[in-house]
């Protein structure tokens, strides 16, 4: 199982708390991540990633491991502690201004 963590506004969307886990079939992903995530909770789609681009929303950002994944290629590989479920797949509101 693969956790994941969401922002205050879309966990209230798809009214669960701060953390979730979604199971993952072959590689983990960015996409097999968000993919699992919209099929569980149908109410995200097109929140996180465009519906037709499938591109990360400009005011979302993905970390993990201490790590900004959130320019990464979405088909490239987590690292093993997200994976393995010992870290969390975080997606977090990014901030504007300055």
């Amino acid at each position: 199982m693969i956790r994941v963590v969401f922002p205050p506004h879309l966990r209230t969307l798809a009214k669960v708390g701060k953390e979730v886990e979604v199971q993952v079939e072959g590689p983990v992903t960015q996409r097999a991540i968000l993919d699992a995530l919209e099929a569980t909770y149908p109410v995200l789609q097109g929140t996180i990633r465009d519906r037709v681009t499938l591109r990360r929303r400009p005011l979302l950002r993905f970390f993990a491991c201490e790590q900004d994944l959130s320019d990464e290629p979405p088909d490239a590989p987590l690292p093993d502690a997200v994976a393995m479920g010992s870290e969390p797949f975080m997606i977090v509101g990014a901030m504007a201004g300055g």
